[in-house]
C-alpha cells in the first residue's frame, strides 16, 4: 500500500508518537459547600494519588474533615477558596457529614468520597 504523505510528515507523526507525555499536575476538583450539600455530592480519588480539593462556599459556613482521609478540619466560607491537598492510602467509601453546624439541614449534609485503586 502506498503512502500520500511525504516521508518527512511520517516521519514527524513517528517522532511526534513516541514521545512521552509531560508530567501533568495533580488534577483539583471543585466542591462547593450550601445549605445543606456539597455539590458534586460524590467524587472519585485514586489511592496514592494526590487530589487537590478546592472548597468554597454559595451560602453559610460549612467545614469538612476527615481523619482516614487525612484531610484536617478545613472551614469553608463565602467568597473564596480553601485548597486541601489529599493523597488516600486505602480504596473504599468514605462518608464525611459537614463538620460546622449549619442549621436545620446539617445532620444530612455530606460528601461522599469513593476511593478506588
Amino acid at each position: 500500500m502506498k503512502s500520500h504523505l511525504p516521508i518527512s510528515t511520517i516521519a514527524l507523526a513517528i517522532a511526534i508518537l513516541t514521545i512521552p507525555a509531560p508530567l501533568t499536575a495533580h488534577p483539583s476538583i471543585d466542591i462547593v459547600a450550601s445549605n445543606w450539600k456539597f455539590t458534586p455530592s460524590t467524587i472519585e480519588l485514586h489511592v496514592g494519588q494526590q487530589t487537590t480539593l478546592r472548597l468554597t462556599s454559595s451560602e453559610g459556613v460549612h467545614g469538612l474533615q476527615s481523619d482516614d482521609l487525612g484531610i484536617p478540619l478545613t472551614t469553608i466560607t463565602p467568597g473564596s477558596f480553601t485548597s486541601v491537598n489529599v493523597t488516600p492510602k486505602k480504596a473504599g467509601t468514605y462518608v464525611l457529614h459537614c463538620a460546622v453546624v449549619c442549621g436545620a439541614g446539617h445532620a444530612n449534609m455530606t460528601l461522599t468520597v469513593n476511593v478506588v485503586p
